[in-house]
This record gives C-alpha cells, sequence and structure tokens, in this order.
C-alpha cells in the first residue's frame, strides 16, 4: 500500500494587500492636502458666529486666536479697531461698559473691541502678526499699558520659570525670554500652529467643544471626586460640537456693576487709607525692557502693513502708587512719549482719573471708561487722526 503524498506549503504566505506606487501617493497626499485646506474654510461657514456691535471675544474663549481673525475678518473697512489687553477687552465691566463702547459716541459699530483677555506686548505682537492679517489698511488705535514694565517679572525677564497667558504667541526662539521654559515641542508645535490653518482649527474645536482639552483628554477628566470618576469617559464627543460659538454670560457674575468685583482698588485693602497709594513698582529700563521692545515692534509691524496707528498710553492709576514711586513711573512714561513723538506716531497721554474709578493698577471701572472715551473725543489730536485720510497720512 502506497504511502500519501505530502503537500508542501509555500514558505511565503499569501497576504490581501495593495501596493501604492508614485501615482497612488500622489493622489492620497492631494487628497489630504484637500481635506487640511478646505477643512477650516467649509467649516467658518458652517459654524454660526453672532456678534453685536459691543462684541468682545468671551474669557473663556481667549485662546481661540482662530475665531479671533475670524470676527476680524467679519468687521468693515471704515471699522476702527481697538488693539490691546484685558483693559481695552474690560476685565471688571460688561460689553456696554468698555472704552470701545463709550468710544461709539452716536456713531453705532464705528469702533471695534479687539482686546484679548491676558494680553501684554509680547504676545499682542504674535497675536497681530500671525492672525491679524484682516487689519490690514485699517485705522486702529493700540493700548500702551505701563503695568508689562512695572517690574521684572511683568517684563519677563527673570531667568525663573514663569508660567503666563498667551504663550504661544510670543516669540518662540527669538528674542530670548528668560523665563519662558518650554520644551523643544511645545515651542515647535507652536510655530507649526501660527502657520497652519488646519492646526489653529482643531485648537478652536478644543477650546470651544472640550474645555480647551483635547478629545483624549476631555474624555479622560475627573470630576473631582474619590475615588475618581470619570463623567466623559462613555460620552459621544461628537455631541459636543453644536456649529455654534458659545457666546458672553448675559448676566455675567464677575463683570459688571452688580459684580463684587466692580468696586474702586481703596477698598480692597491695596492701600494704607482710602485714595492713598502704598505699592512700590520696580519700573524696568526701557532699553532692556522685553514688553518694550515688543511695543516698538508691533508699531512698525502694523504701519508696514498700512494701518494708521494711534496710541492711548494708560491711564495708569498713579493713586495706587507710594508717592516717591510716582517719579520712576513719569520717567518711563516719558520715554515711551518720547520715542511715539520721534517717530511721528499720533498719541494721547490722558489725565489720571479719579481713584474711585479704578478697579486695580491699570483696569478703569465703568464710569471711569466713560470718562476716558470722552476725554479721547475731546482732543483734538484724536479726532484729527480720526479724519485724516491716507493721502493725508
Amino acid at each position: 500500500m502506497s504511502s500519501p503524498k505530502t503537500i508542501e506549503i509555500p514558505e511565503t504566505p499569501f497576504v490581501n494587500e495593495m501596493r501604492l506606487d508614485a501615482g497612488h501617493w500622489i493622489v492620497v497626499f492631494g487628497i489630504l492636502a484637500i481635506i487640511l485646506v478646505l477643512t477650516p474654510r467649509l467649516w467658518s461657514r458652517l459654524e454660526r458666529f453672532q456678534t453685536g456691535p459691543d462684541y468682545r471675544i468671551p474669557y473663556a474663549l481667549s485662546k481661540d486666536y482662530w475665531l479671533y481673525q475670524r470676527r476680524l475678518e467679519q468687521i468693515a473697512p471704515t471699522n476702527v479697531v481697538v488693539l490691546g489687553d484685558s483693559v481695552v477687552w474690560g476685565e471688571y465691566v460688561l460689553p456696554e461698559g468698555t472704552l470701545s463702547h463709550f468710544l461709539q459716541s452716536g456713531q453705532p459699530a464705528m469702533f471695534v473691541n479687539g482686546g484679548v483677555n491676558g494680553l501684554f506686548p509680547l504676545a499682542l505682537e504674535g497675536l497681530v502678526r500671525y492672525y491679524g492679517g484682516p487689519l490690514r489698511g485699517r485705522k486702529v488705535i493700540v493700548h500702551c499699558n505701563a503695568l508689562w514694565m512695572s517690574s521684572p517679572k511683568a517684563d519677563l525677564r527673570t531667568e525663573k520659570e514663569e508660567r503666563f497667558n498667551h504663550a504661544e504667541l510670543v516669540p518662540q526662539f527669538f528674542p530670548r525670554i528668560p523665563c519662558y521654559k518650554a520644551d523643544l515641542n511645545h515651542r515647535l508645535s507652536a510655530v507649526v500652529e501660527r502657520n497652519f490653518p488646519f492646526s489653529q482649527w482643531v485648537t478652536h474645536l478644543q477650546v470651544t467643544c472640550f474645555g480647551q482639552k483635547s478629545i483624549l483628554n476631555w474624555t479622560l477628566e475627573e470630576d473631582g471626586s474619590d475615588p475618581p470618576h470619570y463623567p466623559n469617559a462613555y460620552k459621544n464627543p461628537f455631541a459636543q460640537i453644536r456649529f455654534a460659538i458659545p457666546p458672553e454670560p448675559a448676566d455675567d457674575p464677575e463683570r459688571g456693576p452688580r459684580s463684587p468685583r466692580h468696586k474702586p482698588w481703596s477698598t480692597t485693602g491695596t492701600s494704607g487709607s482710602p485714595g492713598e497709594g502704598t505699592t512700590r513698582f520696580e519700573w524696568v529700563d526701557l532699553d532692556e525692557s522685553l514688553q518694550w521692545a515688543a511695543f516698538q515692534r508691533l508699531v512698525k509691524l502694523l504701519e508696514s502693513r498700512d494701518n494708521d496707528v494711534f496710541v492711548l498710553i494708560g491711564p495708569f492709576n498713579e493713586h495706587i502708587m507710594a508717592e516717591e514711586n510716582r517719579p520712576a513711573f513719569r520717567r518711563l512714561r516719558d520715554g515711551i512719549v518720547g520715542w511715539l513723538a520721534k517717530n511721528h506716531v499720533p498719541y494721547i497721554v490722558p489725565a489720571t482719573l479719579p481713584s474711585a474709578l479704578y478697579a486695580d493698577a491699570s483696569h478703569p471701572l465703568t464710569e471711569g471708561y466713560q470718562r476716558l472715551a470722552g476725554e479721547l473725543w475731546s482732543a483734538a489730536q484724536f479726532r484729527d487722526w480720526l479724519k485724516r485720510t491716507r493721502t493725508a497720512r
């Protein structure tokens, strides 16, 4: 009886695969490129973004720079944009209590609140450079806040690591910021995001829909209990996407005349007696200040983009300072004025507001903004600047 034949199994197993040649890869990369380019544009058309005459970027969306750029794209060519930090944005007041609101003066929607909470000159420079393209050719008012030169720490010059807002906007490599110790990966990520709208759109989704977290971190977020619970673990992340920009709270408990924060600085225990300041600031030298250098670059950048720039200096709360600290502040302010005059940049140094109209060292209360707007309108240099045409410039 013959033995059964042995069946030899081939050494190379059968694999159901498809190998892409050069032409296929070109098609794949083409499809990816189309998705990366078109997704942010299509999203901006689908997502509802409703604004009004006193609109400002909501506090919770302060780091959504893609949304900030969309806001600038909405405004008319005749609008005047007011750029600056939380003083322009209005830290203690409602949208109808800000400087841009009181500047309207019978001309609705002429002035636009372009402030962002938590900004400072080094970050404002980055915001305008990378997201301020729609500002080209416009009249802009830029607020210069001496608070950012009130100490080496505020100027970001200290060698000790400090965490600060809007780190993604500051120069990542040059000029060097001593207290900024981010690793290379974080710095490169910031550079990539500035230059790629798709990356900006991803951040926009995280800020508006997932509490400024990635989808993974949002899913693993704890509720603070012990033992910890993960309320988002079984939620559908796509259900978080509403295709509408979250508005600012209609009745913000943190801001406005009804807020417990909306009160004069002298009632918060920061003074020796009502209206008498004891604070001593460590004013930095303008020639060594990183923030002042950034402000100078910002003005030059705007002028290079055919912007007609007007600078508002202060008004800083001199009441909060100890008497012997004020001469140093005034020398710094005079240095700012001297540079603006030398470079033919129109400006105004408004009078210090009454003590009771400040909430802290630099933020006015609602009536303070109203009075500041009135002083601007009463200044001939401001009215002449508004009337000045591009040809005259």
